[in-house]
This record gives C-alpha cells, structure tokens and sequence, in this order.
C-alpha cells in the first residue's frame, strides 16, 4: 500500500513525466552509502514522502532540479539523513522561498535549466551530518571518462522504494555520444550525461552528480527503463548557473 500511494503521490506532484524523458529519475546496481558519508543530501519530502533529492550549497540554500516542484505544494527539506525512517537524526525544515530557473518555467516539457533553488525558512546547523558541497567553477567542462558517483533514496534495481541512502560510480559521456543518444532534448552546453553499471532511477530527481569533491550536475532524467545504456541519464551542468546562483541567493 505506501508504494502505490507513493507512486500516486509522484504523480500528482509531476505531472508531465512521460516516456523518452522520463524526469525524476532511485539508485540502480548501487551500494548503500557509508552513513553520514554525504553530509550535504537532503531529502524533498511532500505530506512525509521522499520524492526527489537535493543537496546543500549553503546553511541556508538546497539545490535541487525544477521540476522537483509543481508550483503549489509546500515542500519540506530532511538534512542529516541516511536512513529515512529515523527522523530523531535529522532535521525536517520548511521551504520559505521556491527559485525555478526562469528558463525552465518558460518551456518545461524541454528540460533546458532543468535547475532550482530553494531557502529554507532558518539556516541549518553544519557539523559532522550536515556539510555543504562546493560547485564548479563558471563555465568549467568536465573531461570524458571522468570518474564520478550520484546517490539517492530512490527507486533500487528491483523496483522498490529504498529509506536508506544509496550510491553508485559512474563515468562522464562524450558530449557527442550523448547528443547521438537524447538527439535534440540534450544540449550539449547545458548538460552531461554518464554511463556505468549503475544510476540514478525514479525518486532521484534533483540530486548532484559529483565528480571529487565538487557537485558538477544534477540529475535531471533519464529513460523509462532506468540507467539505460541507449538512453543514459541526463543531468543539469552546474557550471554553467553559476552567475544565477550567485545572483538569487544575494536577492533572495
């Protein structure tokens, strides 16, 4: 009964999930994470369900992927998880500002700035759980055959919903290779796209592509069949939001 509610819940929050591009894409043919090893993963909850991933770039400010939000519902953000069901070890705090790129509002069906920000209503306690990421550098490419890692709380290999915090390895595509796979839904200048054995599936949405200690992307979408080898999975190029991060969290 809670994966269909789930799965109901995932529905009305995105409504324009559909096949080729299928957004919100849980961890496939990972392992569990060493707890507390991802200090700045947040959880996006909405009426106490996981449904998309994000990460802390301040002690105030998550990013996550636009489409994360449908514009109505109140979103709560979990910082200091690993398990979900243990909410004695983490902290639950409100949403008080939703910053969706504005070329992502202007076209959603296309993924293009598939990126948004959001503030929480007070700024977060950094310790040992509770850490931020540091972004890329404005405009910087990330080499082919990069080695780098995603995580998640969403869906596993089987199928079914995970509470605990999931990751796995993966590789930067050639930008062409991706162009060849996605054809016109990718943009090369605004996108990266990896392949490996496992990534990132339904319920990972939002959540940062890392490449050492730096968050280069976040997962964006991906093919109806997760981690697929025809269709990799797509994520947002950090690098290239940087002026507009800087701008909305002085404005914000």
């Amino acid at each position: 009964m809670t994966i269909i509610i789930s799965l109901l819940l995932l529905a009305s929050l995105l409504p324009h999930l559909t096949f080729t591009a299928h957004v919100n894409v849980g961890i496939v043919n990972g392992t569990k994470a060493k707890r507390h090893s991802r200090p700045y993963m947040v959880s996006l909850q909405a009426y106490g369900h996981h449904f998309c991933g994000g990460f802390l770039i301040s002690d105030q400010f998550v990013l996550t992927a636009a489409h994360c939000w449908n514009g109505l519902n109140i979103l709560m953000v979990v910082v200091g998880a690993h398990d979900l069901r243990d909410s004695k070890s983490s902290d639950h705090i409100r949403v008080k500002s939703y910053v969706p790129h504005p070329k992502y509002k202007s076209n959603p069906n296309r993924h293009d700035a598939d990126i948004m920000l959001l503030k929480l209503e007070k700024k977060v306690q950094l310790n040992n759980k509770v850490k931020v990421i540091p972004l890329p550098n404005e405009g910087e490419d990330i080499k082919p055959d990069t080695a780098c890692s995603v995580a998640g709380w969403g869906r596993l290999t089987d199928g079914s919903a995970s509470n605990l915090l999931m990751e796995a390895k993966v590789s930067i595509m050639n930008n062409t290779e991706c162009r060849n796979r996605w054809g016109e839904l990718y943009s090369v200048s605004q996108m990266i796209c990896v392949y490996g054995r496992g990534g990132s599936c339904f319920g990972d949405s939002g959540g940062p592509l890392i490449c050492g200690n730096t968050a280069v992307g976040i997962t964006s979408f991906g093919a109806q069949h997760c981690n697929s080898s025809e269709h990799p999975n797509v994520y947002a190029k950090i690098s290239q939001y940087i002026q507009w991060i800087r701008t909305v969290i002085g404005n914000v």
